[in-house]
């Protein structure tokens, strides 16, 4: 039985191999890249269909279906601070601009929080004649906090 990570290793393998990416994956699955994407890194749940179209299309087993199907352990960095330069700026921002955030949240939506379970994220590229601007555009659910 393959362990979720060893499936993953195998499924970017042969999307390297093939040339992929992850939009034509997701095209192929009928999912949004992004959430393809953390699916196939282990944080999310793909069903058994959506985990046979990917292996189906990469040419794997499918021992590699089963295991993306399972309910992956979710959370990327136990607790570290990552070293890898893209990574460590989304900390950086969350470090320098979310208690703002936070603040501006509470003021229009009032005590809670926005889901990352009912959620979506998309990546955007934004030609700009200084150099192309990444746009990451986040959509979660607000959940207020109940009294009782």
């Amino acid at each position: 039985m393959l362990t979720r990570a060893e499936a993953t290793d195998l499924v970017l393998e042969a999307k390297q191999a093939k040339g992929m990416t992850f939009e034509e994956l997701a095209g192929h699955v009928g999912r949004h890249e992004v959430w393809l994407a953390s699916a196939i890194l282990g944080q999310a749940t793909m069903s058994t269909e959506e985990a046979e179209r990917v292996t189906d299309l990469l040419g794997l087993d499918p021992a590699v279906a089963v295991a993306l199907a399972e309910v992956p352990f979710r959370g990327a960095f136990n607790g570290e601070v990552p070293v890898d330069p893209l990574l460590y700026r989304f900390f950086e921002i969350i470090q320098v601009f979310g208690p703002a955030v936070k603040a501006v949240i509470h003021e229009k939506f009032g005590d809670g929080i926005m889901s990352a379970i009912d959620f979506e994220l998309d990546i955007a590229r934004k030609p700009d004649p200084k150099g192309d601007r990444v746009v990451v555009t986040m959509d979660g659910k607000f959940l207020a906090y109940r009294k009782w």
